[in-house]
């Protein structure tokens, strides 16, 4: 078992920290997990890391997603050893002593002693000499002096140095033993060798960022080692990878926001009277009404129209908005997409086939009519386009999503056109990604069609679950 490192401090100080730590990189922790956390520490032996990490993930972590934050901040404020650690006698990796015998100068000689007692733990497969290697590995080979009396650490110097992608060839070697090569034998040992150096890379990245977090400060550290997590990412940042995971979040959302809009308004009586039954009810008490009895809802699905800015100022926002029209598209009985830039088209047609984003943006680009006259942003006259084309798309059963960032470039708004077409919904909503602090400066025109239209913050997922719940049932 290894004892928590504790780089000073009281032990309730550094729970402090570490709970501040998790909420400003989005883990919500209340007051009660962290109490909570405290007593699970008084129950397990904290000189086991394992057994402190998962008491605290027991009371602090709500969601698997939140996991890989979590174990990633936890190596930080509880790391696992101070300095260079403990030396090592692990049979197949290099000793301390064996290390200091090597002049500082040699790095040729530390790279092959480290790479043979790489490839032996890859073989071996054991997870502890693999992480003590890692340590060893920074320690002889990721140190570079850039200023007299500084020092970094660098996770590429470590993994240049090592190349262990370079030793598969051997080891599949010696793993297969003679078996006949090309056959599934193969694929698995190379599937698992590969799985092996993956965990020896994260590793090496791990104890860099401990010794960084040495160096400079836990607290500088753990506010750049984690990523935003995937609900706090802004839409007008995220990246093709972050896109991708965000079209996990965002189906069950459209779904749970379908839901809310199919719900009834009333969870009494509900229904217009049932004459018939009520007449029929009251001969039991002399032809005198004493219960009404109404005819039930019929469920349905509601219809949907969207109405989305695709112009290059909210270009990633883009990529979100025919993700949420690709989720919807599903839930209601009807789906009317509508793209814009300076003018309106349907592009409906486009989410028939496939289920691909790219393609469907790539349609739009090449055969969509949005542009009129240069190409930017004309919110005004994209209104006016569809009041006069596509009126009869907005009914009393359509709910209405607008989302853009409300840019106008400085043109003509046309709110009357704006009224027009929401006051035929049964329901509107505009989402926009810009902060709020920003509605109404410059070109701007928010705050005017916030007027018309409920105008609600959405700059990454975990605000569009806020919206979805915050819709009240109707």
């Amino acid at each position: 078992m290894t004892e928590p490192a504790l780089g000073g401090g009281g032990l309730v100080d550094r729970h402090v920290a570490f709970v501040a730590a998790l909420r400003g990189a989005g883990l919500p922790v209340s007051m009660a997990e962290s109490l909570d956390a405290t007593q699970a520490m008084a129950a397990v032996d904290l000189r086991s890391r394992e057994q402190l990490r998962a008491a605290y993930a027991a009371a602090v972590v709500k969601r698997a997603a939140h996991r890989a934050t979590f174990d990633r901040l936890f190596d930080l404020w509880w790391p696992p050893a101070i300095g260079d650690g403990e030396p090592i006698h692990d049979e197949g990796s290099p000793d301390a002593e064996s290390l200091e015998e090597v002049e500082p100068a040699d790095l040729d000689a530390i790279r092959k002693m480290l790479r043979d007692a790489l490839r032996d733990v890859l073989l071996t497969g054991d997870d502890e000499a693999l992480r003590r290697l890692a340590r060893q590995a920074v320690s002889g080979l990721g140190r570079a002096d850039n200023q007299p009396g500084r020092q970094s650490w660098f996770t590429y110097r470590v993994l240049r140095a090592l190349s262990p992608e370079t030793l598969m060839a051997s080891l599949l070697e010696a793993v297969l033993a003679g078996e006949e090569r090309g056959g599934l034998a193969e694929k698995v040992a190379r599937q698992m060798l590969t799985e092996r150096i993956r965990q020896f890379e994260e590793a090496v990245e791990a104890e860099v960022r401990r010794r960084l977090a040495e160096d400079r400060g836990v607290e500088a550290i753990s506010k750049t080692a984690v990523k935003p997590l995937i609900e706090q990412v802004d839409f007008l940042r995220a990246s093709r990878d972050e896109i991708a995971e965000l079209r996990r979040k965002v189906y069950p959302l459209a779904r749970r926001l379908a839901t809310r809009l199919t719900a009834k308004r009333r969870l009494g009586r509900s229904g217009r009277l049932d004459v018939r039954r009520t007449v029929r009810a009251s001969l039991s008490s002399g032809g005198v009404p004493l219960t009404t009895i109404h005819k039930p809802h019929k469920p349905h699905k509601p219809e949907l129209v969207v109405l989305c800015d695709v112009s290059g100022s909210v270009a990633a926002f883009a990529h979100f908005t025919v993700l949420l029209a690709f989720a919807l598209r599903e839930q209601f009985a009807k789906v009317r997409v509508f793209a814009f830039v300076d003018t309106c088209d349907e592009v409906t047609s486009f989410f028939d086939h496939g289920d691909d984003v790219v393609d469907a943006l790539a349609r739009m680009s090449r055969e969509a009519d949005v542009v009129w006259f240069d190409g930017h942003s004309d919110y005004g006259h994209s209104f006016e386009v569809f009041n006069q084309k596509w009126s009869d798309a907005v009914t009393p059963k359509t709910s209405l999503l607008i989302l853009g960032d409300a840019r106008n470039n400085y043109r003509a708004q046309s709110v009357p056109a704006l009224r027009s077409i929401a006051r035929h919904a049964r329901h509107a909503f505009w989402l926009n990604p810009e902060p709020k602090q920003y509605w109404g400066s410059g070109d701007s025109a928010a705050t005017a069609y916030g007027d018309v239209i409920p105008m609600i913050e959405c700059r990454n997922a975990g605000q569009l679950q806020e919206f979805v719940e915050a819709i009240l049932p109707i």
